[in-house]
């Protein structure tokens, strides 16, 4: 087993896809900026690790730098004496082991290490961008925060790569959510879930695809939304705002990172986000009863707008003398069981909150169908006026 030093060496050569793979493992959260994962993978090993999770350091370790013999012709010749070399960033410092070929293992780390301070800079992956927050799905975690899509040649076809890893709480809550019902199939309700969206901070951002996307999940191509009918002529199709549930692709074990690959065309003076969270699915049951808790508004309230209504305008030369106001909901026709509207509506008329939910549930567009404005989940409030 290597020693304490070794192991602390071998940690702080990790990307970040392997401290969340070690933090994962460990049973650790594992969300957070490469600083921070570092420094909670330090503090687990200095707080005495097990000796699976040495194991596992070791194991990463050696996909991080594997080690192979050089043959005769890969040696490197040195001509007259050669000095010292400098000591090498300690992220970098491989452990010498007898027989592993130590000193010649110690170039190729600082080849390594002097390539990486020649890289170009690369844009910030995380941005201030934010998601708009869907009323179907209540997010438990953030697996990988939004990061920029960004254009890293000048080739229209651009790839990207992401890794996220799950905890062994966070598989549990996905396996246990499998014989929950949603609608009339049987699925997980905890899910893992990809989003897109545009790379802008000035609001939350609603999902857009990126054009001509494809996205691999541990290798196997994943299925997107289809594109809708094109509105006129000549208007290039887009896919519907949604997200992408990505849970039966997603390797559900703690031990195992999963992997996406992401592949898009790119559009001058045009960034995408992606991101990806473990949600809740909820039902329109759910919403409703969510909307029934959050309560319900004062009759008196109505009847000041009615009244409201009906003033006459002094410098209005029509005046209102009655208010006309169905008792049938406008999408069922049938009789309203629970009146809602938007308060963002100026009308009296209501519509049934429960159909609105089943509808919007199957194809989310939260458009008042008296108005045909928006009405959003969070906008939505019961009158108490009977």
């Amino acid at each position: 087993m290597a020693e304490g030093a070794e192991l602390e060496h071998m940690v702080m050569s990790f990307r970040v896809s392997e401290l969340q793979v070690l933090l994962a493992f460990s049973g650790r959260n594992r969300s957070g900026r490469k600083h921070e994962l570092l420094a909670k993978a330090l503090q687990l090993l200095r707080s005495g690790c097990s000796a699976a999770v040495q194991m596992k350091i070791a194991e990463l370790y050696r996909r991080r730098f594997p080690r192979r013999a050089l043959s005769p012709s890969e040696l490197p010749v040195l001509h007259g004496p050669v000095g010292p070399l400098p000591p090498l960033p300690a992220p970098c410092r491989l452990p010498y082991e007898p027989g592993a070929g130590g000193p010649l293992l110690v170039l190729e780390s600082r080849r390594e290490a002097e390539g990486a301070q020649l890289a170009p800079p690369v844009q910030p992956v995380h941005p201030d961008v934010k998601m708009q927050r869907l009323p179907f799905y209540d997010v438990y975690d953030e697996l990988i925060k939004p990061t920029t899509l960004a254009s890293a040649s000048s080739q229209r076809f651009e790839e990207a790569h992401f890794t996220f890893a799950l905890t062994p709480q966070q598989v549990q809550q996905i396996l246990s959510s499998r014989d929950a019902v949603l609608g009339a199939r049987c699925d997980h309700a905890v899910q893992v879930q990809l989003r897109f969206c545009l790379c802008e901070t000035s609001c939350p951002q609603e999902d857009h695809f990126p054009p001509n996307l494809f996205v691999k999940v541990n290798g196997k191509l994943c299925p997107l939304p289809g594109y809708l009918p094109p509105t006129k002529n000549g208007v290039e199709p887009k896919r519907p705002s949604r997200p992408v549930n990505i849970t039966p692709l997603a390797l559900l074990s703690a031990a195992l990172p999963n992997t996406i690959v992401v592949n898009w065309s790119a559009e001058c003076g045009r960034n995408y986000s992606l991101s990806v969270y473990l949600v809740k699915q909820l039902t329109a049951v759910a919403l409703l009863q969510k909307l029934r808790a959050k309560g319900i508004r004062n009759p008196d309230h109505s009847r000041a707008l009615i009244k409201e209504k009906l003033t006459a305008d002094p410098d209005s030369e029509v005046a209102t003398t009655s208010l006309r106001v169905s008792l049938m909901c406008p999408l069922g026709k049938m009789r309203l069981a629970v009146p809602c509207r938007a308060t963002t509506c100026s009308h009296l008329q209501c519509f049934d909150a429960a159909l609105y939910l089943q509808m919007n549930e199957k194809k989310p567009t939260w458009m008042c169908p008296v108005c045909d404005r928006g009405a959003p989940y969070d906008r939505l409030i019961i009158d108490g006026l009977r």
